[in-house]
């Protein structure tokens, strides 16, 4: 299965939790299917690399402060309508505001410390899964 590939990251406050097993269930039973999966801690800079379309926004130090604060599962997901399907197991942004079952309604604490990130286009996709692994690395040639 090709299908569309999205890229989703397990952040600090998920493993710090130890749920990196039940979040990548999830996806699994979603039919989404891990293609490249590591463990990591980003730098500061590297966060800020990977967020640098928000650079101007308030929560932009905070932000990649939390991103490079601890270990992170970052991994491509293949599978068909794989960014909106991500997106729904994700759930809101806000746990708060999550529906009930969703990863960020389980797993997440507030706005901010919320479990998982996840692409929200094709275009974002693109580039965030380039950020983080090669084609090599993707199986592609």
């Amino acid at each position: 299965m090709v299908g569309e590939r999205t890229l989703a990251i397990i952040k600090p406050d998920a493993v710090k939790k130890s749920v990196i097993g039940d979040i990548i269930r999830r996806y699994e039973a979603a039919g989404l299917k891990p293609i490249a999966i590591r463990m990591t801690q980003l730098s500061k800079s590297a966060a800020e690399g990977f967020y640098a379309v928000h650079r101007q926004r308030p929560f932009f130090d905070s932000l990649t402060t939390f991103m490079s604060s601890g270990p992170v599962v970052i991994l491509v997901l293949s599978g068909d309508d794989a960014i909106k399907r991500h997106r729904e197991l994700m759930g809101a942004t806000d746990p708060a505001k999550a529906d009930p079952g969703t990863i960020r309604a389980l797993h997440g604490t507030n706005i901010e410390f919320n479990a998982v990130h996840g692409s929200d286009s094709p275009e974002t996709a693109r580039f965030e899964i380039g950020y983080f692994f090669s084609d090599t690395e993707l199986g592609v040639r």
